[in-house]
């Protein structure tokens, strides 16, 4: 019996496995992604808007990647779940909390992140934007990267309307759809299955304190987004 679990043990250690079912990768990207979100716990941002204090759990399952990436495991008929968001994105500190909570409850290991925004100045380069013109016409202000485009048509049938609002608080589409901040989808053998936010139906402004209620509502919307397909 000794026998056997010492090789055992030697099977975990040349594989770079452990018992907590994630690799020294992934442990080096939880502790990475830790300390990017806690790092701007009640600091400003560039307009003067405090950052959510939040506190991640060292065991989170998230893996660094990106957008040229994500394609691949697509295009290679994989099974996953993809995060896109930001550290400096306060929507996302609204609910990245609850979402480690959820999917270390249900053992998912792994969830590969690609930010939104990236850069040491932390301009948004993966996605497109566009901004109303004069005429209030929607126009491309910046370009997306190619990888960002290709995704757009892979997950085309889970994402929302890319629109903007005039001062008028009238929505104006761009003829596009837009992988938003925070997005969690779940792609099954290369086909994007289902897209959540996680944001409670009850908080209305990004830096809004959550209550219970709003925390509630957000695991239940988790809990049922990272329910694994059959």
């Amino acid at each position: 019996m000794k026998k056997i679990v010492l090789v055992l043990i030697l099977l975990l250690i040349v594989t770079g496995c452990s018992f907590s079912g994630l690799n020294r990768n992934n442990k080096e990207d939880a502790v990475k992604f830790k300390e990017e979100y806690e790092k701007l716990n009640d600091t400003k941002n560039a307009s003067g808007l405090t950052h959510r204090a939040i506190t991640i759990d060292s065991t989170n399952p998230f893996v660094y990647t990106t957008a040229e990436e994500i394609v691949k495991k697509i295009e290679n008929k994989e099974t996953f779940y993809v995060y896109f968001g930001s550290a400096y994105c306060p929507w996302c500190r609204s609910v990245i909390e609850k979402v480690v909570e959820v999917a270390n409850e249900k053992e998912i290991n792994t969830i590969y992140y690609v930010d939104v925004w990236g850069g040491e100045d932390h301009t948004e380069v993966l996605r497109d934007v566009y901004a109303l013109d004069e005429e209030g016409k929607p126009t491309r202000t910046h370009e997306g990267t190619e990888a960002y485009y290709q995704l757009l048509t892979y997950f085309d049938k889970v994402l929302s309307k890319y629109q903007l609002t005039d001062e008028e608080g009238n929505k104006v589409d761009t003829n596009e759809k837009r992988i938003g901040a925070p997005n969690f989808i779940y792609v099954k053998e290369g086909e994007a299955i289902k897209r959540e936010t996680g944001i409670s139906s009850k908080q209305t402004a990004s830096r809004d304190e959550l209550t219970e209620e709003m925390l509630t509502e957000e695991k239940e919307k988790l809990n049922t987004f990272f329910e694994n397909e059959k």
